[in-house]
């Protein structure tokens, strides 16, 4: 995915653009830049700001729009009206995404927009959302309402989406002992995210959750899901964050996970496959990478909603996590424990013709059946799956490429096509085509 992000440059790299980069790049997605303003600031003190010229603005904007397939925006930090009105002129007809961080003023002390330039924020860029996430303070600032109860907090949620954002988040709320909660305000439908408070003080954790919110929506993702990954991915980078100057903290992303992006890079392929929808089966198709040497499905990353097909339009619907599969997680576990380097699998629909295309390649095929199950195991379904991989590879002096069954009284047939790794998967199902 491609994300652009319009913001000021933070040269402590702890919010900013500089953040944004950090963050949207660590979740596998490319991130463009336009800035809009230069600040000098560090972990102690907010020195200076210098705003760009309202021209220079214009120019970036249409330098990256003119040549790249940008897939949503991310606005940060503008200053004043002049900025405002220069992204407004260059992005108020684009039919994709734009997401806004209402940054008003740092962590540091700074001025990041200035009062006068509030007025014009609302009238040109928050219609333009599909979605806004401000701060408790940046809520009761946009919506005039003093924020002291739930109640209030959705009457500021409400507020500013009549102004016309499509969807509002108000992040880090401190309305219960311990506890901060992001309010989701979804079309007209809310509900609260609710995580542990951490108590350490940082910079750039608005960066960060409107930044991995942005990348969810750019892969499609609705905002619910997307407001629960932001959370969770900004508290672990909470966690991170380190003391590299003399005063607060700065945020810290979590490092790239190379089986979880594999995984992804391969998922991302197989949707793209011509006519791929004719193997997703009833029960949907999950795919799934181990560790090396697993123990248990939570060492198996899998999406936790699956590849599902609606018509003839294949999508991942859900998130990459270690432990969210059980069928294919456990196949794995037991292919793996005789053939170590096997760790990658997906389900396919069952169908004799797929078979003969498998065949005709020269991959190593086995099957086991479901009525030969010993009684004692029937209808546990990972005991089923244990089982059945068992007793299919049981002959092979090599692991099988393929692993299918004939389904049983309630069970739908399947077929399991397993890899060392993913794309070695997706290329053996591309074979067929």
């Amino acid at each position: 995915m491609n994300v652009l992000s319009i913001g000021g440059s933070d040269p402590s790299s702890g919010a900013g653009i500089q953040n944004d980069i950090k963050t949207i790049t660590s979740l596998d997605s490319y991130c463009f830049t336009v800035i809009t303003a230069v600040t000098s600031q560090n972990t102690k003190k907010f020195f200076r700001v210098e705003p760009i010229s309202p021209k220079m603005i214009t120019i970036q904007i249409d330098s990256i729009l003119s040549d790249f397939k940008i897939d949503a925006i991310k606005i940060g930090m503008v200053y004043n009206s002049s900025i405002i009105k220069a992204i407004y002129s260059k992005i108020k007809r684009v039919k994709i995404p734009i997401i806004l961080d209402p940054v008003i003023k740092s962590t540091t002390g700074g001025v990041l927009m200035t009062k006068s330039s509030i007025p014009d924020y609302k009238k040109f860029l928050v219609p333009l959302g599909f979605v806004i996430t401000p701060n408790k303070r940046e809520g009761e600032i946009l919506s005039g309402i003093k924020i002291k109860t739930k109640n209030d907090l959705l009457k500021c949620a409400k507020k500013i989406k009549k102004i016309g954002t499509k969807n509002v988040i108000i992040t880090g709320n401190r309305l219960e002992k311990n506890k901060i909660s992001d309010l989701i305000l979804e079309d007209m439908r809310h509900h609260f995210n609710t995580t542990k408070k951490l108590s350490k003080l940082n910079h750039g954790s608005g960066c960060t959750y409107s930044s991995a919110l942005t990348v969810c929506i750019a892969n499609g993702k609705n905002i619910s899901e997307s407001s629960m990954f932001a959370q969770k991915y900004t508290v672990e980078s909470i966690k991170l964050a380190e003391k590299l100057g003399m005063g607060i903290e700065i945020i810290k992303v979590p490092k790239i996970d190379p089986i979880k992006k594999n995984l992804k890079n391969a998922a991302t392929r197989f949707v793209q496959i011509k006519n791929i929808y004719s193997l997703i089966p009833e029960v949907q198709t999950n795919f799934v990478f181990s560790r090396l040497n697993p123990k248990s499905t939570k060492d198996v990353i899998g999406i936790n909603g699956r590849i599902i097909k609606s018509g003839k339009t294949v999508q991942v619907v859900g998130d990459f996590e270690y432990g969210s599969s059980q069928h294919v997680a456990t196949a794995i576990l037991a292919i793996n424990k005789k053939f170590p380097t096997i760790r990658s699998a997906l389900n396919i629909k069952y169908n004799p013709k797929i078979l003969k295309k498998f065949q005709s390649q020269g991959f190593r095929i086995s099957d086991y059946e479901r009525s030969k199950e010993p009684s004692a195991i029937k209808n546990k379904e990972n005991l089923t799956v244990t089982w059945g991989i068992k007793a299919a590879i049981k002959n092979f002096s090599q692991a099988p490429d393929i692993i299918f069954h004939k389904g049983g009284f309630g069970k739908e047939p399947m077929i399991l096509v397993f890899g060392e790794e993913p794309n070695k998967v997706v290329d053996k199902i591309s074979r067929l085509f």
